[in-house]
């Protein structure tokens, strides 16, 4: 299975409920099968509006030009479609799209909007806002081609063959035969990884960067400060914004939430405040930006409980790139929390 940002889920849903709002269809591109070296793996997945327009990719640029036109037929009819791209060898100079990249992929793409429900990204919405691991199972061939089984149903034409549920509970990523409504059906078991949470801890000019990136690399990003003037949603778009006293974060933070948390206040008692709650807690990566000299007198201030932190606590945050901008900074600091997810899943 990928970690949960080599397929981000959030991006894709926020452009789905924004198409949603407008009653607007889009097509769902996802990646069923590849082989060799492709830009994305089995399991991506990207949107395309009635205007033509690509919500992500699937590769680099090579066949997005084709999918687009693809996805004008099936918005039109309704149908799902199944493409496949070959890349592989001298051919695809004569007679591929010449992308030189030595893989071979299959791409299906599936109409939503009114007529289906919506379905499956309304129902994977709904999972994502609740906070619930979801997988799905969908038919890649055939007149069912895009229908899903998930948990306790789907909108799916028969009932889920045996193999397919198995697949959905073992939260594997696989392509595999299946036998549903008096045919062999190859059907896609597709695990869905929930966005990881990121806490920050402080709304200075430093934290918009940071919170920008990390949204757009799939984070569910929440930004607390104590300052009214910085905790603004304006100044964080798409983020849960929360004007809140360091001290008083315990009733009303919820740390299962956060798969990691970067504590960048500039206000030393706020930022002692932040690390005494988050040394309580089990988030796996927690970074602080600052010297060795302010970490050394951080940690000494919280005494014993400073040793809950030890394994945990990246400090200073952020990858030596030799950054000194704020925009720098923030990327520096991506990197890490993205290298560490990648590494931790």
């Amino acid at each position: 299975m990928m970690h949960p940002l080599a397929a981000p889920l959030a991006p894709l849903l926020r452009d789905f409920v924004e198409l949603q709002a407008r009653g607007a269809p889009c097509v769902l591109a996802t990646v069923v099968a590849t082989a060799g070296s492709t830009y994305r793996k089995s399991g991506a997945q990207m949107l395309i509006t009635a205007a033509a327009e690509p919500r992500g990719l699937l590769s680099g640029g090579c066949l997005e030009a084709d999918l687009v036109e693809r996805a004008r037929r099936v918005l039109d009819c309704g149908r799902a479609e199944l493409a496949t791209y070959d890349m592989r060898g001298e051919d695809d100079l004569l007679f591929g799209i010449g992308s030189g990249c030595e893989g071979a992929m299959e791409v299906l793409l599936q109409r939503v909007g009114p007529a289906e429900a919506w379905q499956p990204l309304a129902h994977l919405a709904r999972c994502v806002g609740e906070r619930r691991d979801e997988s799905l199972a969908i038919i890649v061939d055939g007149p069912a081609a895009g229908r899903a089984w998930w948990a306790g149903g789907g909108d799916a034409p028969w009932p889920e063959p045996p193999e397919a549920a198995a697949a959905r509970r073992a939260r594997s990523t696989q392509l595999l035969p299946c036998s549903a409504g008096g045919q062999t059906l190859r059907v896609l078991s597709l695990p869905i990884a929930l966005p990881p949470g990121l806490l920050i801890c402080g709304a200075g000019a430093d934290a918009v960067p940071l919170a920008r990136l990390a949204v757009s690399l799939g984070f569910d990003v929440t930004v607390c400060d104590h300052r009214p003037a910085l905790a603004l949603a304006s100044r964080f778009p798409h983020c849960d914004v929360r004007c809140i006293a360091a001290a008083e974060l315990a009733p009303k933070l919820q740390p299962p939430a956060f798969r990691a948390a970067v504590v960048m206040s500039h206000h030393l008692p706020s930022d002692q405040a932040y690390l005494q709650w988050l040394a309580g807690s089990e988030i796996g990566f927690i970074g602080l930006l600052g010297p060795p000299a302010r970490r050394a007198r951080l940690l000494g201030a919280l005494g014993p409980a400073a040793r809950a932190l030890q394994a945990r606590l990246h400090a200073p945050v952020g990858l030596d790139i030799g950054a000194r901008t704020p925009e720098a900074i923030a990327l520096a600091i991506a990197a890490e929390l993205h290298a560490w997810i990648a590494r931790d899943f």
